[in-house]
């Protein structure tokens, strides 16, 4: 169980590597994941205490200023968001359908977590970074009043970030378009 995790992406592979370093070495936090993403970006996931977290993050911010590009700490991330992460969620293909796209994986898990968290919906399938150009997109299920409502909430917090590529809420989706995703 994670009780929160930290995101950071770095314009750098190698300076990405040194900070997962640093990271790991200033706090008490488990790498969750590192990695290069698209297009040479790099990403680390921490989890831990939200203390340790954020200190961990606080420290690559600082020591690796010029190279991030976007971070996020998030404390009692909602379950739904660490499912989707892993590929492990099973939510089926009904209702409405809702879409946030931002150009950061770190905006892109912060605004699911919002979104969840805001009305009753589903994470249908959550992106980040590979084979996306560096962008996310998190895709929601539920009915057309509480998509809506969690689009608008995810939406807010990636656009206030500066990262809100674009989104769109789909009342009924077509039955093919459903089959396709």
């Amino acid at each position: 169980m994670f009780k929160s995790i930290g995101v950071i992406e770095l314009k750098s592979i190698p300076k990405g590597v040194e900070a997962t370093d640093a990271a790991l070495k200033s706090a008490g936090v488990d790498m969750v994941s590192a990695h290069p993403s698209c297009p040479g970006k790099y990403e680390i996931i921490l989890t831990g205490s939200i203390s340790n977290v954020t200190a961990a993050v606080d420290h690559v911010l600082s020591k690796f200023e010029g190279y991030v590009i976007d971070s996020s700490v998030m404390g009692r991330i909602d379950e739904q968001v660490i499912q989707a992460l892993f590929g492990t969620q099973k939510t089926e293909k009904k209702g409405s359908l809702g879409l946030i796209e931002t150009f950061s994986a770190a905006t892109t898990i912060k605004a699911a977590d919002i979104a969840v968290k805001t009305a009753r919906v589903e994470i249908f399938d959550l992106r980040v970074s590979r084979g996306m150009g560096g962008k996310g997109v998190v895709m929601l299920v539920g009915e057309v009043g509480d998509v809506t409502a969690a689009v608008e909430a995810g939406s807010a917090y990636a656009k206030q970030s500066g990262q809100l590529s674009s989104e769109s809420v789909i009342a009924a989706p077509h039955e093919d378009l459903w089959n396709q995703l």
